[in-house]
């Protein structure tokens, strides 16, 4: 499963307008052997962050047993060992280019989680054929997988980490919508980490205290949203980099007027921006976590990774 990166919308998706969410070129993967016995057996080989396996164990476990028991894998009769790898990590404190492809938690806005379980899914279907399993239904599995690590997950993340490449992402009163975007080529992300980490449920919270407060002040911001989105939109069919980098960098400035940016995110889009970015923002839950950056070629791409590496704790 591809881990993702919110390249517009954070926070405005909430109230069912579409973000555009870019799967990166880094992954999970997963090897599943059924042997005699009983119980699950997990090997966790994935790159992580200090602390990350320990503190989200136990919603790990219970995203395994969910994707298991969704597809009716019997756990009882057999045991089913399973082996995590691939080279999406949970980075925090590191800048990292990667590229959307042309196709297809609260720690730091990668979706290593939906990552996890979708992958999960997807070695299933392939170790018990009779699952039978088509890529929508590899996704359901990841958001019910999902739920072991988010409650009620809002459909972004195991999508982007089934599908890969750029999606136009909408939630609804029923299932999300979601549409695959064809890009005329890759594009160049670098994203970095504060080593902040905020929580999503709080600061969702506040964004919606602060709306009902002033319903005129965030309709205005909504607005401006939907309009900066359609111009992204443009861009992104036309392969116009500078003019999606504009868009990313109106997306944060609104993520500023919400309140959801702060210091060591504004300074890391500061030093990408400087260092050549066609475009650079916030990137997720905000108050922290990722940010995101927009490489017009390989040599800006470098030069962008150096500058946030001098910063990024």
């Amino acid at each position: 499963g591809y881990g993702k990166l919110i390249l517009l919308g954070e926070h405005f998706v909430v109230y069912k307008v579409p973000a555009l969410v870019a799967a990166v070129g880094r992954y999970t993967d997963c090897d599943v052997a059924l042997e005699a016995g009983a119980g699950i057996e997990v090997a966790d080989h994935r790159p992580a962050v200090p602390g990350y396996k320990a503190k989200k164990g136990a919603e790990g476990r219970a995203a395994v047993a969910l994707v298991l028991d969704h597809l009716g894998v019997d756990y009882a009769a057999q045991k089913v060992k399973l082996t995590f790898g691939g080279d999406l990590t949970a980075a925090r404190g590191r800048a990292a280019p990667t590229r959307a492809p042309r196709a297809g938690a609260r720690g730091t806005g990668i979706g290593a989680s939906a990552a996890q379980v979708v992958a999960l899914a997807r070695a299933l279907g392939q170790a018990v054929p009779a699952l039978d399993l088509d890529e929508d239904a590899v996704n359901a599995a990841g958001y019910e997988g999902e739920k072991g690590y988010h409650g009620t997950p809002s459909g972004i993340d195991n999508t982007a980490a089934t599908f890969g490449g750029v999606l136009k992402f909408a939630r609804t009163a029923g299932a999300p919508k979601f549409e695959k975007k064809a890009l005329p080529a890759p594009i160049r992300v670098v994203y970095a980490s504060t080593g902040i980490t905020a929580s999503t449920t709080a600061v969702v919270a506040d964004v919606a205290a602060k709306r009902e407060s002033d319903p005129a002040w965030f309709d205005g911001l909504l607005q401006s949203y939907v309009g900066l989105l359609a111009r992204a939109e443009a861009a992104l069919d036309a392969g116009d980099v500078a003019a999606l980098g504009a868009c990313l960098d109106e997306n944060h400035a609104l993520c500023q007027k919400l309140t959801v940016s702060c210091a060591e995110l504004d300074a890391l889009v500061l030093a990408a921006r400087g260092a050549g970015a066609a475009g650079a923002k916030m990137s997720g839950t905000g108050r922290g976590g990722l940010m995101i950056a927009l490489a017009p070629d390989e040599q800006a791409e470098a030069a962008i990774k150096a500058a946030l590496e001098a910063l990024a704790p």
